[in-house]
This record gives C-alpha cells, structure tokens and sequence, in this order.
C-alpha cells in the first residue's frame, strides 16, 4: 500500500453498520463456490481464454474472497457476501430432458455433451457485479432501493444465474416497504443485461441523490455497428428497461456508449475500464464513446444536485489499454474509507506486477487528487478466472434502517466471517482438475456444503436442489 496518506485510521476489525440516519456503501461480495473452475467459457474474457482447462484451488479462492472481505470490515466498511449458486446445475439438465437420480443426471449430461456440462459447472456467479444492477433509495421516484438481477443472456453459462440471483435478492431485500426488486429483463439477447459491471452511479455522498450512468455495447436490433472482434453483451434497451422500472429521474440518468475499440480490446464489461464511487469517476481515456461529451453531460446532470463529478481520466500515454485489461487497474474498487480525506484504490496484484500500472498509481497518490493510497488485495484464483476485486462485488448504499430490515443473514460480523472460513476449510478442495467435474461425489459434496451455509445465513431454500 501506498504511505501517501494513512488510510482507515482508527477503524477496527468489529466496525459496525452506519450510525442512524448515516447512509454507508455496503459491498456485498460473492462467496466463492466449491466447484471453483478454469472452463475457458467467457469469449472475450481473455484472463478466462488464457487459463482455460488449468487446475484450480477453490478453497485458496474461496480463502482469498473472505480475507479480502475481512479487510474491507478492518478498514471501518460495511461488508456483506452473496452465496455460490448450486452447480452443476441440474435443473438445466431436467429441463433438457434428462431424468433420473442427480448421479444418473450428471452422467447422461457429461456422456451426451461435455461441452453442455462446462457450462453447467461454471463458476462465474461469485462475480456479483453481474448480478443486478441497484438504484439507492435517493435516486427512486418511490424512496426505495430498487434492484433488478441481471439476465446475463449473452452468454449461456451465466444466463442460467439469473433466477437463483433473484431467488436471493428477494430473501435478501425481503422488506417491501423499503426495496422493491424486480424481475430480469425479458428479451433474450436483444435485452441483455450484464448487472452492475457496466453502471456506475455519482453523488456527494452515498446517502444523497446522484446521477446514475449506465453504459451499453449495442442497441438491441443495430447491425453493423459496434465492436468487430468481441461481443458486446450490455444492450441499450435493457439499461434503459432498468432504469425506467426503477423510477429513475430522467434529467439524473445517463446512457452511454462504451467504445467499441475498448470491448475488442478485452473489456467485455464497462468496470474492466472505469471504476466511479461518490463523486470521483476514475476511467482509462478509451473507455467510452464521445468522452468530452460524457464528461459535459455528467457536469450537467450532477449540477443541480449539489456537486460537480472529479474525473480522472487516465491516457494511453501514461497506461496502455493493453496493460489496463491485463492487470485490471479499473477493475479495483475505489472506497471512501473512515477517517480518510481521500479515496483509497483496493487492486489485484497484477497492477502493481505491471510496469505501467504501478509507475501510475504510485504518480497517482502523489498527485493530492482524490485517490490518496491504494492497496493490494490478493485475488489471483479469480483474476485467472476473468475478474478482480470490483468484479467480485455488488455495492448497494444503504442506511442503518436498511440494513437492519434486511431479510437474510449476509452482512458480515467477525462471527460469521469465522464461521464462513471454517465452513469452506471444511468443505472445499485444494485442487480441481476439468475431470473432477465429472464426479458425483464432488457434486454430492457442493450441494451437502450449499444446504448447510443457506441454514447458516438463513436463506431459505433458494437453490433448486433444496426445493
């Protein structure tokens, strides 16, 4: 970590919820789930591609996620988790047809379409910055937070989340009177809709009103237009689908167009190119179209709320775009942390492994900006995997009535954060090999694990398995 400004002074490892009528970003991470594996699915995830069919860890992983979420509550943060979902999926396999005990399911998957059951066993939804997309209480025209899970269409291993995500959020957000979540978008892929990862929202403060940006590939029908080499997954229409059900103000909401250049370039969502939190929006130069425009538009739309957006917009010249995708400098999290004037910047261990990104960030907090320190935190399972810090997480502001309504035990205390780390030491494997996908006895053991932390966190049956 930088030494340019202390950071979390005076913020212990049993900081609490915000004090009443104080609103807080609670970060709600995805646990990492016991079949966590290296498929190669993501076309365009070129972390994902690079490290298709190697052996992972996913108790290291799983170890990793929590102790990153143990730090952010020792820096005074409210944090909170999201549990794996049930993989492999076998309603998918039923639906499709096969019958039979789950063995007997597993078995006719793997022995009719390997490729069928990768898909199936994939481990992406611990990246929960694709799991909805959350307007706070501030922004709505009903003064309530409103979620809507993603549909995640583009790609087929990460549609298949979308309706245990919703079966979690609602039992997460269960109070009605305070949050209202809404069901995916319909329409396939000419509506998808990629979550959080591709909308970024910027206010004085978490607890006022802000201008949210939501930022799109493609329009839903448009061909001919867009990037040549990668998908673009995030369709205009779905962002503006959200953005009417949760009530947004108009003259507040922003939709823009990422570049073209950028996605063919390896950022398949916006947060692999630009990260905002508050009022600071901090994005490589190539991350969107019309970039001057942008920056106008945000002026305007932030000015009659009080404040005026601080960008840092970083060149080529100083970080290439190659070097921003290869080590997921934007795909950090940037935190207003107690105690400190300035933000701090959480990256993986690949910025600071790169030449180019680590000169930037050390220039950076030397600048009296608003990034004042940044600091390592190590996720190299799911950087191997296609994701960083910022992916692993759904930032939902809240205050201390919200939390305290919430409807299932997933904010974090140093109890629960034992027990989690127990329950994985117990549960997970050191190693996993593709072939291991095939076992019944890995899948017996995954599903043994997920019934007991949904009991844990008092979930309730949200997993097809237990219904």
């Amino acid at each position: 970590m930088s030494a340019a400004e202390p950071v979390g002074a005076g913020a212990g490892a049993g900081a609490g919820p915000a004090a009443p009528g104080a609103a807080v970003e609670v970060n709600f991470d995805g646990l990492v789930g016991p079949t966590h594996n290296y498929a190669g699915l993501s076309f365009g995830n070129l972390a994902a591609e690079s490290n298709a069919g190697a052996v992972s860890n996913p108790r290291d992983a799983a170890l990793q996620g929590l102790a990153k979420m143990r730090r952010m509550r020792a820096l005074g943060l409210v944090q909170g988790f999201l549990p794996p979902h049930d993989r492999p999926h076998l309603a998918s396999l039923r639906a499709l047809g096969y019958q039979g005990d789950d063995a007997a399911v597993l078995a006719a998957g793997w022995a009719d379409e390997p490729a069928l059951m990768r898909n199936l066993t994939s481990a992406s939804a611990m990246w929960t910055a694709n799991a909805a997309t959350v307007s706070p209480k501030w922004d709505t025209a009903d003064g309530r937070t409103h979620v809507t899970p993603a549909n995640l269409a583009a790609m087929y291993h990460r549609s298949i989340e979308a309706e245990t995500s919703h079966r979690v959020l609602r039992a997460l957000f269960a109070d009605p009177a305070r949050f209202a979540v809404h069901p995916p978008v319909p329409g396939g892929v000419h509506r998808g809709d990629e979550g959080a990862a591709n909308h970024n929202r910027l206010s004085r403060g978490h607890g006022e009103p802000g201008v949210e940006l939501f930022v799109y590939g493609r329009r839903g029908f448009e061909t001919g237009a867009g990037p040549t080499r990668f998908p673009a997954r995030q369709v205009r229409s779905a962002s503006a689908a959200v953005a009417r059900a949760h009530r947004l103000a108009p003259q507040a909401t922003l939709l823009w167009r990422q570049n073209p250049a950028a996605i063919d370039a390896g950022a398949f969502h916006n947060d692999v190119v630009a990260v905002a939190n508050e009022d600071v929006l901090f994005h490589h130069e190539a991350a969107f179209c019309d970039t001057a425009a942008l920056h106008d538009a945000l002026a305007r739309a932030a000015e009659p709320l009080g404040f005026r957006p601080r960008i840092v917009s970083v060149a080529e010249a100083e970080v290439p775009l190659a070097d921003a995708i290869r080590s997921y400098l934007f795909n950090s999290q940037l935190l207003s942390v107690p105690g400190s004037r300035r933000m701090l910047l959480a990256v993986p261990g690949e910025v600071v492994e790169t030449p180019s990104t680590r000169a930037y960030v050390e220039r950076l907090v030397d600048t009296g900006g608003a990034i004042g320190a940044y600091e390592v935190q190590d996720v190299r399972q799911s950087m191997r995997n296609g994701g960083g810090p910022a992916c692993l997480r759904l930032r939902v502001a809240l205050d201390a009535g919200d939390i305290a309504a919430l409807g299932a035990r997933l904010v974090l205390d140093d109890a629960l954060l034992d027990a989690l780390e127990a329950w994985v030491r117990r549960h997970y494997r050191d190693r996993l090999a593709p072939d291991d996908l095939r076992d019944p006895a890995l899948m017996r053991e995954s599903f043994a694990a997920l019934d007991e932390l949904t009991a844990l966190a008092g979930l309730g049956s949200v997993y097809d398995f237990q219904r």
